[in-house]
């Protein structure tokens, strides 16, 4: 790798930081230095990856053994916050949950799922590895 191409990365990250730092001291939450702003973009960016691997979970467990709909809407709460489609979806996804009065999905519910998935996920590992 030459020096040059490394230049040229170099200050292609550092607009690009430039640019983050910006957009983050205009949409966040009025952070006070350049480090919160950072920080808080690291977070940003943790909060839409770990949203968008629980989306595709439960993704994966709309067909397969599991609470899919459920891990759906945990991955689109935590994407809402940074990702503006993700509030429209979420609430699509809650009009179809099995909710009390409230709106509030019951822990019956919650907990079944739950056991469910736990029992098929370790019987199939079982049936896979230890028969």
């Amino acid at each position: 790798m030459t020096d040059s191409s490394r230049h040229g990365r170099r200050e292609r990250f550092d607009e690009f930081e430039k640019a983050a730092i910006e957009a983050e001291f205009e949409t966040g939450r009025r952070e006070e230095s350049i480090a919160e702003a950072k920080r808080h973009i690291l977070i940003r960016i943790g909060r839409v990856f770990l949203g968008t691997v629980v989306v595709i979970a439960g993704l994966l467990m709309l067909p397969l053994p599991g609470p899919g709909m459920l891990t759906i809407a945990a991955g689109l709460a935590l994407l809402a916050s940074d990702v503006p489609f993700a509030r429209k979806l979420l609430e699509n996804v809650r009009k179809r949950l099995p909710a009390d009065a409230d709106g509030k999905v019951s822990k019956p519910v919650v907990i079944g799922g739950l056991i469910v998935s736990v029992v098929t996920v370790a019987s199939s590992l079982w049936w896979t590895f230890f028969r």
